[in-house]
């Protein structure tokens, strides 16, 4: 790395650093006359470069035809612009991918369902939904009355009362039992179907 652009800027940091007189940049050779591009002068036509092409042609585009001109440093911005416009119009250049997160619609309003809006506390607090509720209330209280029993389905005896087990005592010291039993006892499973 001694030779090189990094390594003569290396050795003049160092230099700078230590003190020392820098050495002068070395000089690049111009290029000799047969090596040079041909230069237009100012006024005169270059016979080798096309001229820049023009808005006339930037419309007369093709999806088939060669871009690559219009995509040069010395084309008018406007007749970039329009050529570009001419490119990505064609139908293969407007598909959508799926992965976009952005493709949807966010202008399109999308509302709370009113189901998922009646639980929100919010929606609560600020009594959104009261009237509807007071209108409810009294159509249950009209619902009941009409139905002074409120059995809709046929009842049948109620399960005997669950009696309570008592403790076993097959343990010698309760206190050093592993886990206290102080669950209460559950409750029969009835006569089942006979």
């Amino acid at each position: 790395m001694s030779d090189g652009f990094l390594g003569r800027w290396s050795r003049r940091k160092l230099d700078a650093k230590e003190g020392k007189a820098l050495e002068p940049e070395p000089v690049v050779a111009p290029a000799t006359r047969a090596e040079a591009s041909p230069v237009a002068t100012p006024g005169e036509p270059d016979a080798a470069t096309p001229a820049a092409p023009t808005l006339d042609e930037a419309k007369a585009l093709t999806p088939e035809s060669d871009f690559a001109r219009f995509a040069a440093a010395d084309v008018a911005p406007e007749v970039k612009n329009a050529a570009l416009k001419k490119l990505f119009a064609d139908p293969r250049y407007n598909i959508m991918d799926g992965m976009d997160v952005y493709i949807d619609d966010y202008s399109k309003p999308d509302p709370i369902p009113p189901a998922m809006l009646r639980q929100l506390a919010s929606a609560k607090f600020l009594g959104l939904f009261d009237e509807e509720e007071k209108q409810e209330a009294a159509q249950r209280a009209r619902d009941d009355a009409d139905n002074p029993i409120g059995e809709t389905v046929a009842q049948c005896e109620p399960p005997p009362p669950a009696q309570a087990e008592p403790e076993p005592t097959h343990h010698a010291d309760p206190d050093l039992r592993l886990q206290q039993n102080h669950a209460s006892a559950g409750e029969d499973p009835g006569r089942g179907t006979q």
